[in-house]
């Protein structure tokens, strides 16, 4: 029986929204040592070995206008999906060094979501990135 090729899928890249793409691929950049293809206030895509990081801008946030019954005075109020705390996309890293890694990502907006936690295998840590996107950074022991 002949072998016949089949057809596999392939990943293409992971798609991350951003408020502000510009600096999500600098943080990525500076932080990760993700190297930048192409940049535009819009669109980014970056790289790191085989992994291809997509940021694409999003305007998530949007404005309600609001009347008060007694006087009829209207305002606005604007409301920032992105503000809420809620979990996205996962990427992990290994890292070399976690804590200067750590010290990095804190330095360019990250927030440290809970210790850095040694374990046998090694030392991990998850971080909150720009726009509320997690980070699992693992240092091998």
């Amino acid at each position: 029986m002949a072998a016949t090729a089949t057809a596999t899928a392939t990943l293409r890249w992971v798609l991350q929204m951003h408020r502000d793409v510009p600096r999500a691929a600098r943080f990525y950049a500076e932080g990760l040592d993700f190297s930048v293809n192409v940049c535009t206030l819009r669109w980014a895509e970056l790289q790191s070995g085989p992994l291809k990081l997509a940021l694409m801008h999003t305007n998530d946030s949007f404005d309600i206008s609001v009347r008060n019954i007694d006087n009829n005075q209207g305002s606005q109020i604007a409301c920032n999906l992105a503000s809420q705390r809620s979990y996205s996309s996962m990427l992990s890293f290994t890292v070399p060094d976690i804590n200067s890694t750590v010290t990095k990502l804190l330095s360019l907006g990250a927030e440290l979501d809970g210790p850095i936690k040694y374990e046998i295998h090694g030392k991990v840590a998850a971080v909150r990135c720009i726009d509320g996107h997690m980070l699992g950074l693992f240092e091998p022991a």
